[in-house]
């Protein structure tokens, strides 16, 4: 790799303003020079005993919050997002079908925990003339008359055939909270104005606390807590002006909803639940003098949940148990150690879910179903150990990296040849498309084998040409700025379109829609095969990639939609940073070793893809790059970091690599400081696309990152700008942003945190580390920075030694979860 600066080419300074990030507003998250959201700290009880305070690069995944989250209150539904067209009514947005479908199932499992629980009535299950024939029986046993219903034969009713289930849901209520009445909202301003509390937050209170928010606050004033963005010592200062002497720290209300408070912040950096003591310690430092009283409360009112979990590994120290008499009938018995945790009742349902869904997958697979000689023939090259698990197994996991993902394709091509319904699932519409096209190469090149070779042998798939390059998957250009000179495939819709950007083409045939999708936009039905009259979705085989994105509940949502007898499988790289929601779903099965699990040999290409397979392992290796793909610029402070970054971007790759500027993206670790995402966007804007920023900070041409919904972020441009928002462009798609939801959903995006950049890729990508981001770095986030770049990487390093530390020693942060527990109860671990 080139150390020397010089090997960038390095040319004149930048002319723009000397860079430097403005403060968070008000209610806004400190996010000063801060890791991604794998920054958390070593345990929960740290966590949420500094009030999640520490929350930088809240975007995309960062291990809690969500991108708009970081800088004031973030809408809890939809994002605005669809096309406005005259003569048409307005689309839902793939957020607000997301949100509803999680409403959905969540009354789904509610139905079900309460079926379960409710007393069994004999013959309730039965219909039809069964039914009829159970009612007669009863009333002659108490005396009555039986219906002469039961004893005559009914007129044939004329057949009719089943109605075509519906491919996309109807249109559902949008997840948008509804306007409130500028009654309501008038009398939680008089409310919020009396206690001190900023006027703004009036809507957004009223919305929340719903009918009569302005008497709830009066009531009880630390309700203003379930507002995003508002802090306990703010909800303090509001409760000790409306109720004056009567406002205490050891208020049973403070204590509540300081609780849910710990629990929600818990949540936003992963945790699906805590352990009590964590919770207790972080309630002392929030000065609730009684926090087992504040937490009973909080149980009693059902705000939170308690579970016990029994502890099965060697060695772990045992968990308060609680004080309940045991029963007569367990003395012999020797008590089991149990860890005491507390959660929120909706990440408690979707674990719960999650491990009733995978049980179900894992046990609903037909013993045979004569499709084992077809899956055993096609199980051949690099890709025969999956699709020989799969053909056995319901649920099966695959792990590997960016050149891994040929199995899957292989896989999806071989079950459409056997006749199966496939569906797989991307975490970005880049990964999408890209998946997209592997499955077009690996089907292609299926059709086009007489003897049956090896697919992933075939272009495309990392073979080698006769001038001993790989052949894999190219983006953007192959030489010279002037646009791509050949592209990978012109279907695959990755960097070979016409505005260079990730995901801006199409997927390549016709039925792609259907099998290749988003994540989101398969819970949402805006993508995918449909689903059928009981809601389930319409496909034998889900391949979910990128599944160390998935959180808890997209998890959930996924297992619950799987009819009986469809396979499973989850793939990614278990070396990325985990999901923006809580869980941390992929690990747990990974660890739990409840289903087969396939680690994949096919290695990532060239010197990038051994510097990150070395960084995986925790090795920073100094690797060969004669083309250099791989270039270190040391700097000596954030200043110098921020002027190599625009000269990088806006003229050296574009010389001496060939990839022009809007195929280069730049990562740094968190959204403030001076060599954060804003003082970074800010120069880049100045030397790119200069302009006044006529619309919330934004002109046509803009690189931005749009977040449809908390976790997630779309890379795109601004379009234009008028009366109907802020017209974008992202993955290829058109989107209206409200002028109102600007703000907290659209940010500049030439310069990303890891956590918004995983699941994309670019033709080059410079990772930028200043020396204030020394605390910030993990493996999981320089391992994802790094593979963001396809050809080219450029490192603004100014870490000294703390990049090979954290690489060899600084591992990902711990969540604390249920799914494990609940997965033993349920799956036996594969031997």
């Amino acid at each position: 790799m080139t150390t020397d600066p010089a090997a960038a080419e390095e040319t004149e300074p930048v002319t723009g303003p000397e860079p430097g990030g403005p403060g968070a507003g008000p209610g806004a998250e400190d996010d000063g020079g801060s890791a991604d959201g794998s920054r958390a700290p070593a345990g929960p009880e740290d966590e949420v005993a500094a009030g999640a305070t520490d929350t930088t690069d809240t975007g995309s995944g960062e291990g809690g919050a969500s991108e708009s989250e970081s800088e004031g209150p973030a809408a809890d539904g939809a994002s605005g997002d669809g096309t406005a067209a005259a003569d048409t009514a307005a689309q839902l947005s793939e957020a607000e079908a997301e949100l509803a479908a999680q409403r959905e199932l969540r009354e789904r499992i509610e139905r079900r925990k309460a079926e379960k629980e409710g007393p069994v009535q004999a013959g309730a299950r039965l219909t039809g003339k069964a039914a009829d024939l159970l009612a007669a029986v009863r009333a002659v046993e108490s005396g009555e008359k039986p219906p002469a219903s039961v004893f005559t034969e009914p007129e044939p009713a004329p057949r009719r055939s089943a109605p075509e289930p519906v491919r996309r849901p109807q249109a559902m209520p949008s997840a948008t909270p509804a306007p409130v009445a500028s009654e309501a909202v008038d009398t939680v301003r008089a409310v919020l104005v009396e206690g001190g509390a900023p006027e703004a937050l009036a809507a957004q209170v009223a919305a929340v606390l719903g009918e009569a928010a302005d008497t709830q606050l009066r009531e009880d004033p630390w309700q203003l807590l379930r507002v995003t963005g508002v802090r306990p010592e703010q909800a303090d200062g509001f409760a000790r002006a409306l109720l004056g002497a009567e406002c205490g720290p050891d208020d049973e209300r403070r204590g509540r909803a300081v609780t849910v408070w710990l629990l929600e912040q818990a949540a936003l950096a992963g945790h699906t639940a805590l352990e009590a003591q964590a919770l207790h310690a972080a309630l002392a430092q929030r000065s609730v003098p009684d926090p087992d009283a504040a937490v009973q409360s909080a149980l009693a009112e059902g705000d939170a949940l308690v579970f016990q979990d029994a502890l099965d590994e060697p060695g772990a120290p045992p968990a308060p148990v609680p004080s309940e008499d045991e029963g007569e009938g367990e003395e012999g018995e020797a008590e089991r150690p149990v860890r005491v945790l507390i959660g929120l009742e909706r990440y408690a349902l979707a674990e719960e879910s999650l491990a009733d869904g995978l049980a179900r997958v894992v046990n609903s697979l037909p013993k045979e179903d004569g499709s084992a000689a077809g899956w055993e023939s096609a199980a051949t090259g690099s890709a025969a150990e999956l699709i020989r698990a799969v053909a056995g197994h319901g649920l099966v996991l695959h792990t590997g990296g960016e050149a891994s993902r040929v199995e899957p394709a292989a896989l999806a091509a071989t079950a459409r040849s056997l006749g199966l319904r496939v569906c797989a699932a991307a975490h970005t519409p880049d990964g999408r498309n890209r998946f997209a096209a592997l499955l077009a190469s690996a089907e292609s090149a299926g059709r086009g084998a007489v003897s049956g070779p090896d697919p992933l042998s075939a272009p495309g798939f990392g073979a080698e040409d006769e001038t001993g390059a790989p052949d894999g998957p190219r983006h953007g250009t192959d030489d010279g700025p002037d646009g791509p000179a050949r592209t990978h495939d012109s279907a695959a819709g990755t960097y070979g379109g016409a505005s260079g950007r990730p995901g801006d083409g199409q997927p390549g045939e016709a039925g792609t829609h259907e099998t290749v999708t988003t994540v989101a936009g398969l819970l949402a039905g805006t993508e995918g095969p449909g689903r059928d009259t009981d809601g389930l979705l319409r496909t034998d085989l889900l391949i979910v990639l990128d599944a160390p994105q998935l959180d808890v509940e997209s998890a959930a949502m996924l297992a619950e939609s799987l009819p009986d007898g469809a396979r499973l499988v989850l793939s990614g790289d278990p070396g990325v940073l985990w999901s923006a929601g809580p869980g941390r779903v992929f690990a747990d099965l990974l660890a739990a070793r409840a289903c087969p699990q396939v680690a994949s040999r096919t290695p990532d290409p060239g010197p990038l893809g051994e510097l990150v397979s070395g960084i995986g392992i925790g090795e920073l290796n100094q690797v060969a790059a004669p083309g250099k793909e791989v270039v270190i610029v040391p700097v000596r402070d954030a200043g110098e970091a921020v002027h190599r970054t625009v000269q990088l971007v806006a003229d050296s790759v574009p010389r001496a690599i060939g990839i022009p500027a809007e195929q280069t993206q730049v990562i740094t670790t968190g959204h403030g400081g001076a060599a954060g995402t804003r003082a970074l966007n800010t120069a880049l804007k100045e030397r790119l696309n200069p302009g006044p920023g006529r619309f919330g900070g934004f002109d046509p041409g803009d690189r931005i990152a749009y977040s449809p919904a908390p976790g997630r972020t779309v890379p795109g441009q601004v379009v234009k700008a008028d009366a109907d928002g802020l017209h974008l462009e992202c993955a290829g798609a058109p989107v209206v942003v409200p002028k109102e939801r600007v703000e907290q959903t659209v940010r500049h995006g030439w310069a990303l945190t890891a956590h918004q950049a995983v699941g994309v890729r670019w033709p080059a990508a410079v990772v930028v580390l200043p020396g204030d981001a020394a605390q910030a770095l993990t493996r999981p986030w320089i391992y994802t920075a790094f593979g963001r770049a396809d050809q080219h990487l450029s490192v603004v390093h100014g870490v000294d030694q703390a990049l090979p530390r954290a690489v060899a020693e600084v591992a990902a942060k711990p969540r604390t979860t249920r799914l494990p527990a609940l997965l033993r109860a349920q799956i036996p671990a594969a031997g």
